[in-house]
This record gives C-alpha cells, sequence and structure tokens, in this order.
C-alpha cells in the first residue's frame, strides 16, 4: 500500500477511520465503565436523570465524565452551569470542559460559537461527530462515563451502539404515565437488537411529596415504569418523586443530588445510583479487555 499522499480517496477515508478506532479504543482503555442513558420518548428528564446520577457518582468520590450526545438539543452544558465554555486543545487532543465535583464534560455546546446556534446536521456528521468525542478527547481516568442520548432510536443511539461494543449497559427513563410506558418500550427492544446490556429502568416525575405534610400525590398516575420493567423482564432502579426544586436547580446550572441532598428525590437518586454501583461492580469481573487493535 502507498503512502497517504498517493491512496485514492476511498482508502484515505478508510485509513482515517481506522487510525482514529485505534484511537477510541486507546482513550476507552482509561474508562473503567461506561453507561448511556436513553428514552424512547422526550419529555421525561433524561437529561436530568444523567446529570444527577453522573453528581451523585461524583459525590462518592468517583471520577466521572458526561459526553452530551445530544446534537441537536444539549441542555448538559446549562444544566451543570457551564453555558459559553469552550473546549482547549493541545496536542494530544480535546480537554473537557470541568464542571461540578471535577466532571469532566463534552457537548457539542462548547464547538458552537453561541448558544443559540442550531446543529443543522444529517446523520453521517453526528455518527463522526460522536466518534471523535470519544476518539480525539482526552478523558483521562475516569471511573464512570456517562453518555446523555437524545429521545428515540436514530443515529446517536445508533452510533454509541456501534462505536462502543463493550459498554457496560443503558440505563432508560419513562414516566409514570401509560403513553409514557408503551413509547419507552421501543428504548428496550432497540437496547436488546443492538447488543446493549439494560442496567435497568428509572421512573422519573413519579408523583409529589407535599412539602409540608408529606402526602405523595400521583400526579401522572403511578406505577407505569415498575410494570414496564415487568412485562419487559428488565430490572427497575426506582422512582424519583417531582421536586419543583429540580427545575430551580437545573436553570441555575446546580445538580440537584448537591443542593438539596436530603430531600426525598436526592435520596432517590442516591438509592439508584448504589444500584447501579453494583451492577457495575458486578460487570469488573466479567467485561472482556478492550481490543488494542480494534
Amino acid at each position: 500500500m502507498g503512502t497517504a499522499e498517493n491512496l485514492n480517496p476511498a482508502e484515505t477515508f478508510k485509513k482515517r477511520m481506522r487510525e482514529q478506532q485505534e484511537l477510541l479504543g486507546y482513550r476507552m482503555k482509561r474508562v473503567k465503565h461506561t453507561v448511556a442513558v436513553i428514552s424512547g420518548k422526550g419529555g421525561v428528564g433524561k437529561s436530568t436523570v444523567t446529570v444527577n446520577l453522573a453528581a451523585a457518582f461524583a459525590l462518592k468520590g468517583k471520577h466521572v465524565g458526561i459526553l452530551d450526545a445530544d446534537i441537536h438539543g444539549p441542555s448538559v452544558p446549562r444544566m451543570l452551569g457551564l453555558t459559553g465554555q469552550q473546549v482547549k486543545v493541545g496536542p494530544p487532543g480535546a480537554f473537557p470542559v470541568i464542571g461540578p465535583l471535577g466532571m469532566k464534560v463534552v457537548s457539542i455546546d462548547f464547538f458552537l460559537p453561541e448558544e443559540q446556534t442550531p446543529t443543522i446536521w444529517r446523520g453521517p456528521l453526528k455518527m463522526t461527530a460522536i466518534r471523535q468525542f470519544l476518539s480525539d478527547v482526552v478523558w483521562g481516568e475516569l471511573d464512570v462515563l456517562f453518555i446523555d442520548l437524545p429521545p428515540g432510536t436514530g443515529d446517536e443511539p445508533l452510533s454509541i451502539a456501534q462505536l462502543l461494543p463493550n459498554i457496560d449497559g443503558v440505563i432508560i427513563v419513562t414516566m409514570p404515565s401509560e403513553l409514557s410506558r408503551a413509547v419507552v418500550k421501543k428504548a428496550i427492544t432497540f437496547a436488546r437488537r443492538v447488543g446493549m446490556p439494560i442496567i435497568g429502568v428509572v421512573e422519573n416525575m413519579s408523583g409529589y411529596v407535599c412539602p409540608t405534610c408529606g402526602d405523595k400525590i400521583d400526579i401522572f398516575q403511578s406505577g407505569g415504569g415498575k410494570k414496564m420493567a415487568e412485562e419487559t423482564g428488565v430490572p427497575f432502579l426506582g422512582s424519583i418523586p417531582i421536586d419543583p426544586k429540580v427545575g430551580v436547580d437545573s436553570d441555575k446550572g446546580s445538580p440537584f443530588v448537591i443542593e438539596h441532598a436530603d430531600s426525598p428525590a436526592a435520596k432517590a437518586f442516591v438509592e439508584i445510583v448504589n444500584k447501579v454501583e453494583s451492577y457495575l461492580k458486578e460487570k469488573e469481573n466479567t467485561k472482556p479487555e478492550p481490543d488494542e487493535k480494534a
């Protein structure tokens, strides 16, 4: 085979993809666990769950990263108070933006000139961006890399499934309502078809606990997430009640579990994290070593 200069365009592209995949394998060797958070439906608070689960892990002293893989509607930077930040680039690659508790964060938002700039891309460009987020970013040593994926089962989730065949698993977020349960089931089917292990289901917005009397009101019905988990044969990780302060904290860029650690919702996040942590510990003994030639 000739040098890069005399290869035809197709061969040059294939060579570049091989090199980038090798670099991706090298980066991910330093990440102990990778966990994606998905949902078949928008509006279930998936990004909020991702950010607070990651923060709860960081509160345990873990080295945590968050990849905001929602190319069209990134929200992680705002939830962590990182709006307007830009990644720094050096000889080894691009460096994540450092958020609360030392969490390393990467989002398409950090590469755009301003927050209002839309990302008008088709599938191949999104796949390329996600590959570069994994291979060109200097993630360093991480205990857990959380990947916040957009709603549905399209380009971004499929890209992660293809780029990270040894992913530890996915957390599926739903709401208690019958509509959400029916739509989110598709995410479970998707994960199974592409070979992504399912860590379990989280039911978000599961009732409202009155801060005065402590009574629980089921605004969006109740039990839909647990019922879906039972119907599909996947673990149920827990329910997170509605707390208006979750939205307030997200808007001001501070994770809820940090600001209101004693609230019922924050305690629910911690219980879910404990289950996820137990799952990851069990995986450690069976997880195959990354292929350095991949």
